[in-house]
């Protein structure tokens, strides 16, 4: 139900005239989605109800998918991050399936993405520590249905996160 609506949302967004302000919109709020309504007005140059309006129909044609908090991984005992590539046994839709399934409930699992190339799937998993992962790792990660190779890379040192994407639109 969720992949239906997702998708005439996307169809919706796909034809619809987006303009210089709600580009500017949209990029204030990818950076600071806690501004308020007045503040995000004023620096777009727009009244506040013309604003809303404006950020009202942005979510509504599936722009803005959802605001969130950024939480600081240490703060929160989840300073480890350890990208996983993952390559399946067999390269089956039912193959895909469980393992995408089972993926799903993976304890500290951040992402997962389908790739090209060398691996499959490749996973983004936050834990607190090196142990922790060893045994998230040992509990969970070698019981996924269909793997046949797991290969880990602890990130040392983050040289750029961000959630903000590049308005193509």
């Amino acid at each position: 139900m969720a992949a239906i609506k997702k998708r005439n949302v996307n169809a919706a967004a796909e034809g619809a005239e987006v303009d210089r302000t709600d580009r500017a919109i949209l990029r204030l709020l990818q950076r600071d989605a806690s501004l308020s309504n007045v503040a995000l007005a004023a620096k777009v140059h727009l009244s506040p109800p013309a604003c809303l309006r404006r950020v009202e129909r942005l979510k509504r044609l599936g722009f803005i998918d959802g605001v969130v908090a950024r939480l600081n991984p240490q703060a929160v005992g989840a300073g480890m991050l350890v990208m996983i590539g993952v390559v399946l046994d067999r390269s089956t839709p039912e193959s895909f399936s469980a393992f995408e399934k089972a993926a799903a409930k993976i304890s500290c699992c951040m992402e997962c993405h389908v790739v090209t190339g060398e691996f499959d799937y490749f996973m983004l998993i936050r834990t607190r520590d090196s142990e922790s992962f060893n045994r998230l790792h040992a509990e969970q990660l070698l019981y996924l249905p269909g793997v046949r190779q797991v290969r880990s890379f602890m990130v040392l040192r983050n040289v750029l996160s961000t959630t903000e994407l590049p308005l193509a639109i």
